[in-house]
């Protein structure tokens, strides 16, 4: 390997960790003002800017080839003064410590906004898993739960799937766990198979829950949806389904994307064409000749952009280019403060991530009680209750955003906050 070669994958590895760490400060940053805002003094703050406890664990895995493989995971979790903590669990290259402190803050957050009795939790497994087979994910798995075995339980910690993990691994997952403890304890995890205790609708909530938040949103500003021009960047679990569900509802899918590029048509595009075609990560734009970057599909013309992808997408750098009138954060962090900032003096609803994806720990909520009660609810009953929950927390954050004269996000941060607050100061920790 050349020096030259080494600096450049140096420098992006700086680069990840930097983009990791102000995902954290921004993180920790709103939740001041939001603290502020709500009359806490100072020692609430530094209570609540970090997680209360973060473990990093080591996996040795015995690859195919007979080789080991030394893997480093974490498990943070943030505040456990509500209840237990809840969070997923991402298997990604770019997994680091910052990105999963500030993701069990969001899963606080979110936990707050739509009112379950829960704290907030992350984990994640520096790995990638394209590039692993079957078994050696499966050995993965079950390693980093005998990892963290000491810290999660249905009453602890309750993990849940989340990037490049599925309901199969959380299966393996769950096994392993009660192996360790000698009974079968389904409330471990979420996001399981049905026959494994899972709860009908869990693999499209997170997409159900944006697709609400978008109905509501187009309704604040006198649009409809049907008709409606929606670009989605990303075609992973979330972006595909809100793509097909965006498709049913009448609105006309535009553009969509994958990590490699892609692909646009303004009479809108064949989803049902791309669902068969896609492989298992969500890539489909290598079967196109003619594709588009993901920098110019944010900038595309169109009613509803939905980011769906990673972190920090719509920037200071190009908010001023984005045409949509609605903005509705279906990935983790894809708009930075500035560009929030320059969003919502334009005149864009910006619907923030940490309320537009918490359809997907609120039915993880669902399975949850319905494992520890033993009764299982249709998904009629599933979705019936997700609307409600959703659409009372989007209006909730809409009402106080307009009250206080503050953007969506720091409205959600304001209500998200306050319960863990609350919290903490019932039980006199501040």
């Amino acid at each position: 390997m050349s020096v030259k070669t080494v600096i450049n994958e140096m420098s992006k590895e700086q680069q990840k960790e930097k983009e990791s760490l102000n995902l954290y400060y921004s993180t920790q940053t709103v939740i001041q003002e939001a603290l502020n805002k709500l009359g806490y003094n100072n020692e609430m703050y530094e209570l609540l800017k970090e997680p209360i406890r973060l473990l990093t664990v080591r996996i040795p895995v015995r690859m195919d080839d007979g080789t080991v493989k030394v893997f480093t995971g974490y498990r943070s979790q943030h505040n456990d003064a509500v209840g237990p903590t809840k969070g997923g669990v991402r298997f990604h290259p770019d997994v680091d410590e910052a990105e999963v402190k500030a993701l069990s803050i969001w899963m606080s957050l979110k936990c707050g906004i739509t009112n379950l009795p829960y704290g907030g939790g992350k984990g994640g497994i520096i790995c990638d898993p394209r590039n692993m087979s079957f078994r050696e994910l499966e050995r993965l798995s079950r390693g980093y739960v005998r990892a963290i075995s000491q810290i999660v339980g249905p009453t602890k910690d309750i993990p849940a799937p989340d990037v490049y993990t599925n309901s199969q691994i959380m299966a393996w997952m769950m096994d392993e766990y009660s192996r360790l403890r000698e009974f079968d304890s389904p409330g471990f995890i979420t996001g399981k198979p049905l026959v494994l205790g899972g709860s009908h609708g869990r693999e499209t909530a997170t997409a159900r829950g944006v697709t609400i938040c978008i109905n509501e949103a187009v309704k604040k500003i006198g649009k409809e949806l049907h008709g409606a021009r929606v670009v989605i960047q990303g075609f992973g679990n979330a972006g595909s389904y809100l793509a097909k569900f965006m498709h049913d509802a009448g609105a006309k899918v535009v553009a969509v994307s994958d990590v490699y590029g892609g692909i646009y048509d303004p009479n809108g595009l064949d989803i049902n064409y791309l669902l068969d075609r896609r492989d298992s990560f969500g890539t489909f734009s290598k079967l196109f000749n003619n594709t588009i970057s993901n920098k110019e599909l944010l900038e595309l013309d169109c009613d509803i952009l939905v980011p769906a992808a990673i972190s920090n997408q719509i920037t200071e750098e190009n908010a001023a280019n984005i045409k949509a009138s609605i903005v509705v954060e279906a990935a983790n962090g894809p708009t930075t403060l500035e560009a929030t900032k320059i969003l919502t003096e334009r005149g864009i609803l910006l619907v923030p991530d940490i309320l537009a994806s918490a359809g997907g720990v609120t039915v993880s909520y669902f399975e949850w009680v319905q494992n520890n009660q033993g009764y299982y609810w249709t998904e009629e009953e599933v979705m019936e209750k997700l609307e409600k929950v959703m659409v009372s927390s989007f209006d909730n954050i809409y009402q106080l955003a307009e009250t206080h004269q503050v953007d969506m996000r720091l409205a959600a941060y304001m209500v998200g906050i306050k319960k863990v607050a609350e919290a903490s100061r019932f039980r006199g920790w501040v």
